[in-house]
């Protein structure tokens, strides 16, 4: 037992000086470690226009792909500039200047400055993304007047704050179903906020099938039209929620009209 004691201490000792020798190597020795002139890809990006940041917290971590799934491999510290690759999402893919490439996330990156001391504004990309596909189509379920209510719905855009869209709806009633199509504007007040609030207004016809058997009852055709206000929540660069209200009136051929309150609970909208 004595004497396995000595080696049993030389091995410990020569592992902590590999350890302690591995982290004080050069960069190009490291493991994902550009071994070309770091100092060169400094320079060449300066040239492109490539952004060059300066890490602000004690640390930022790079993982080796776009996700929380991909481990940390690298650690940059507080003063030292990364160059900022490429944007996928929420992830950036950075170079710092001893060549190692890795991607950081938005939360992370949103905390560095520029070098002139100002702070990075990263911009709000689902927004723009949406901006960019003018159309939309999407699913919606609720409430129509007491009736369970199913939606779907799509939509162009004029502009950042004026769309037109067109609805069919579909009612399940205790004693009656309904089917409505309708076409109406739609104008967001604030599409640069990832929740935004909209006004909407427009007409249509609802088509009613009464269910009763026991006295005899007419189907109906008429015309509808609605002023409402929703929300739209922005999640991804191709996704978003929404939210609706409408005040319905529905122009019968009787003495007076019928005025019908819906709320679209949640709704699911794809840009394409």
């Amino acid at each position: 037992m004595h004497r396995l004691l000595p080696v049993v201490l030389a091995l410990v000792l020569s592992v902590t000086a590999a350890q302690v020798k591995a982290q004080d190597a050069p960069a190009e020795d490291r493991p994902g470690v550009n071994p070309r002139d770091s100092a060169r890809d400094a320079s060449s990006d300066t040239r492109k226009g490539v952004l060059r940041v300066v890490v602000a917290d004690p640390f930022i971590e790079l993982h080796t792909g776009p996700g929380r799934g991909y481990p940390v491999f690298y650690v940059v510290e507080r003063g030292a500039q990364i160059s900022i690759l490429k944007r996928r999402t929420d992830w950036f893919q950075v170079r710092t200047d001893r060549g190692v490439r890795g991607w950081v996330p938005r939360a992370q990156m949103i905390d560095t400055l520029l070098p002139t001391g100002e702070p990075l504004d990263l911009g709000e990309p689902v927004r723009d993304n949406y901006m960019s596909r003018r159309w939309q189509g999407g699913v919606a379920a609720g409430d129509f007047g007491g009736a369970s209510l199913i939606s779907a719905f799509g939509g162009y855009a004029f502009s950042d704050h004026l769309s037109i869209e067109l609805t069919l709806n579909h009612v399940l009633g205790e004693f009656s179903n309904g089917y409505g199509a309708t076409l109406g504007l739609l104008h967001v007040f604030a599409p640069e906020w990832r929740l935004s609030p909209y006004f909407t207004l427009g007409t249509g016809v609802i088509y009613t099938d009464p269910k009763s058997t026991l006295v005899r009852t007419e189907d109906r055709t008429d015309q509808i039209g609605y002023v409402g206000g929703g929300l739209q929540l922005y999640v991804t660069r191709r996704f978003m929620l929404r939210s609706e209200y409408r005040h319905n009136v529905i122009f019968t051929d009787r003495n007076e009209n019928e005025e019908v309150t819906e709320w679209k609970y949640l709704g699911f909208a794809f840009f394409f």
